[in-house]
């Protein structure tokens, strides 16, 4: 090889030492391509879910900043620590007595129109607030009221979601999906209270609840009009089953199933702390001098 490399090296002739060069770069090249190739099918199977995704993502963003907002307006028209946890209560207690059966009433109902409905009314109680305020007319009661409605709204509508998100993904794809919606939590519980301190601090109640109802119509037409969720086919004795037969085959399901129900009690105990933490955690920050709404984002962050 070496003797005709020598005999080679400078005749016109092309050197055939390049080719495995030549070769290497088709390779990458195509590699490249094909990568194009299974990136644009990615993402073309999973369209309907960027879409609901991303969307619905924003509108969370938007109602836990108008959630954060109204913990600091009512400690700051109150001062009482209690009433503030209160406001937390009302917001969770729906989830509590009704999450058993909002599972069942989902597998019963269309997931688009639950969802959309459940979002209506939840922006509905922000247009609400939002009059009262303007009005002069808003009472602590109200906001327990309305939180109580907007958090049974929400029992009802996230096992929607959740189902609605597994059917217009394909299977193969369902680890990537699921990260990216854990992603997505994580990031709203970081950057909610930080950018609602913040909007607070220069436009009162007015400015955060107007980018809430913002993300909510960028949230509700995109399910509306570019999202397609398949029904999903029920049996015949799924369809004639009862609520409360339903409710009862899911826990006769948990008591089958023994450490996903130790899971769920141990978690349980977990959010029972954090909220006991997060519930005083306005009335320890806010009056104090070097405190205040930036930092509470902060620490809440």
């Amino acid at each position: 090889l070496h003797a005709r490399f020598e005999d080679t090296a400078w005749s016109d002739e092309p050197f055939i030492g390049c080719y495995p060069q030549a070769l290497h770069f088709d390779m990458r090249k195509n590699k490249n391509q094909r990568s194009k190739v299974k990136m644009k099918n990615r993402i073309h199977e999973l369209k309907n879910f960027y879409i609901l995704w991303s969307t619905q993502g924003l509108s969370q963003l938007g109602s836990a900043m108008t959630n954060f907002a109204l913990t600091l307006w009512l400690y700051q028209e109150t001062g009482s620590a209690l009433q503030t946890a209160l406001l937390s209560i009302c917001s969770y207690a729906p989830y509590v007595i009704m999450s058993i059966f909002a599972g069942a009433l989902s597998d019963k109902w269309d997931k688009k129109r639950t969802m959309l409905v459940c979002d209506t009314f939840a922006a509905c109680c922000t247009v609400l607030v939002f009059i009262l305020l303007k009005t002069g007319s808003l009472r602590t009661w109200h906001l327990y009221v309305l939180n109580a409605v907007n958090g049974l709204m929400n029992t009802v509508q996230r096992p929607a979601s959740d189902v609605a998100n597994t059917q217009i993904t394909p299977k193969k794809y369902y680890q990537k999906t699921s990260g990216l919606r854990s992603f997505s939590g994580s990031l709203i519980t970081i950057l909610h209270p930080m950018l609602a301190a913040s909007l607070y601090a220069l436009g009162g109640m007015d400015a955060v609840i107007a980018v809430d109802l913002s993300t909510f119509l960028a949230a509700f037409f995109a399910l509306l009009l570019f999202v397609h969720i398949p029904p999903v086919q029920a049996s015949a004795a799924g369809e004639e089953e009862t609520l409360f037969a339903s409710v009862k085959a899911g826990l006769k399901c948990l008591n089958q199933n023994r450490m996903v129900l130790m899971l769920i009690l141990f978690l349980a105990g977990v959010n029972l702390v954090a909220s006991a933490f997060d519930a005083v955690l306005p009335a320890f920050i806010l009056p104090r001098e070097n405190g205040g709404k930036a930092i509470l984002g902060i620490v809440t962050s």
